[in-house]
């Protein structure tokens, strides 16, 4: 049994026009103007009209609908020319795919909102500003960790090392561990100063060791007995 040809219409019993030449190449330019090249920075996108159309008051919907008040020009192979950071458009483009902030790695959330703020994607602004508030809230709310040296100094160097103390090192505790005699000298009074210094960024757990005050102290402590007794037993 024969097929029917595909231009014929059976329940009408007459031929249809097949498609011209003409229909089908206005179909395929129909079809090809889907998709919109953009050359971001010096990097090529490649997507879809639908995509950059998802917020009506976007840079890249009237980019879409060529706004004569938009001034875009375009590269030898027909790609916008867009004059931002490629590295955070992808976030950008990506958010619009599918509604979702995705940050590889390295990448900070206000180098997206400075992207969405230039594209005027308000929904992504928002988004991006509260993901903003909330990372800063954990941040604020993580307790501070210190790092704590002892140094042993002489009563002339005690000044100056105090007022030389630089990189965010503070002075804590100031311990005299009695005095030191040098030949042709006079006693020199000596000290142990102890010093802290704030450590930021730092990722904490439940620990059970001691903490580094802690075992500051106990090393000062320590070294003040052994100190004292050496010098009861002169």
């Amino acid at each position: 049994m024969a097929e029917k040809s595909p231009d014929f219409d059976g329940a009408a019993g007459r031929r249809c026009p097949a498609a011209t030449s003409a229909e089908r190449m206005q179909a395929c330019a129909s079809d090809v103007s889907k998709w919109v090249r953009l050359n971001v920075g010096g990097t090529y996108f490649l997507t879809t009209r639908q995509t950059l159309c998802r917020d009506p008051k976007s840079f890249l919907y009237r980019l879409c609908q060529a706004d004569p008040d938009l001034d875009s020009d375009k590269d030898e192979t027909g790609a916008y020319l867009i004059d931002r950071d490629p590295t955070y458009f992808g976030p950008v483009l990506n958010y619009l795919r599918h509604g979702k902030l995705v940050l590889n790695r390295g990448l900070a959330e206000e180098g997206v909102l400075e992207e969405a703020e230039f594209y005027n994607i308000t929904s992504l602004i928002k988004l991006v500003k509260d993901k903003i508030r909330e990372r800063d809230c954990k941040t604020a709310q993580l307790p501070v960790k210190h790092v704590y040296r002892v140094l042993q100094c002489q009563e002339e160097e005690l000044t100056q090392m105090v007022s030389t103390m630089s990189d965010g090192w503070k002075f804590e505790q100031l311990v005299s561990i009695g005095s030191s005699y040098n030949y042709g000298n006079e006693d020199q009074a000596e000290f142990l100063c102890v010093v802290s210094k704030e450590l930021h960024n730092q990722s904490y757990g439940t620990n059970s060791e001691p903490s580094e005050k802690a075992k500051c102290v106990l090393q000062l402590c320590t070294v003040v007995m052994i100190l004292q007794e050496q010098g009861s037993r002169m």
